[in-house]
Order: C-alpha cells, then structure tokens, then sequence
C-alpha cells in the first residue's frame, strides 16, 4: 500500500501581489470607463448633426412641394434651430459650439443665421460645424441644388 506524501508548504498569493492585480485591474476600468464616455458625446453630436441635416433636407423638400421659401434658423447663442413653417423648436446641448459660414444677410441680429431653401430646390447654401470635445460633424449645403451633405471626423 503506498502512502501518499503531504506537502506543508502552503500555496496563495502575497498581499504585493493581490495589490499589483487590484491596481491592474483599476487601470483598465479606468479607460474603458473614459472610451465610453467619449462614444456617448461623439454619439450625442452624430444624432444632433443628423437631426439637423434632416430638418434641412425636409425644408427644401417643403419648399418644393408647396413652391414657397422654406427657411431653417440657427441661433448661434441658445443653441437651437427652428424650421420655418413649424413652430417647435429643437434645443440641443450647450456643449456643443456652432460656426456657421452662411451669406452675411442671412444673418438676423449677429447671433441667429438662417438658410434659405427656394421653390426651385436651390437655396442660400452655407456650412454649419458643430464640435463637442475633440468630435466635430460638418453639414454643407449646395446654394445651386440645396443637396445637404454630412460628415464628421475626429480632430
């Protein structure tokens, strides 16, 4: 009959090392916790610049059908825009800087620009650029078509 050997050394971890595994660990949820909330500001600013997009789309569309001037006003200082022939308002973060390049009298009190969409589909034409952080979207419409056009990038 054999008999088994017993081994006394006892076998764990030293508090050094639960400590260095601990602090390992702290790190990485750190920057994943970072990456998330980075993807929910670039996320933030897409929707807002696609819900803007869309207004623009929808205004020359309407000055198409009803073949009457359809406007969308961005105000540069309360951070809204408004389309012409509605009367809701769409307010988005304050965080978020605008610039506008619009034609100068498109300008109404130096703080709210507006682009003009014709009964032609044609319109004043003109970029809005929004940043949040290090993301920006970029939206440019053709004055000649009134074609609206979306793109973003990271700075």
């Amino acid at each position: 009959m054999a008999v088994p050997i017993i081994n006394n050394q006892a076998q764990g971890f030293t508090l050094i090392e639960v400590t260095v595994v601990l602090l390992i660990m702290v790190l990485g949820f750190s920057v994943v916790g970072s990456n998330i909330s980075s993807g929910n500001q670039s996320s933030k600013l897409k929707a807002v610049a696609r819900d803007l997009a869309s207004a623009l789309r929808y205004a020359r569309g309407q000055a198409l059908i009803s073949h009457k001037e359809v406007s969308v006003a961005i105000n540069l200082a309360e951070n809204y825009y408004q389309v012409s022939n509605r009367d809701k308002i769409y307010q988005f973060s304050d965080e978020i800087d605008l610039s506008l390049v619009i034609a100068q009298d498109e300008f109404k009190e130096d703080e709210i620009g507006q682009i003009r969409f014709f009964a032609d589909g044609s319109s004043s034409g003109g970029r809005i650029k929004m940043e949040w952080g290090v993301f920006f979207q970029q939206i440019d419409i053709n004055w000649l078509t009134g074609k609206t056009e979306l793109s973003d990038e990271q700075a």
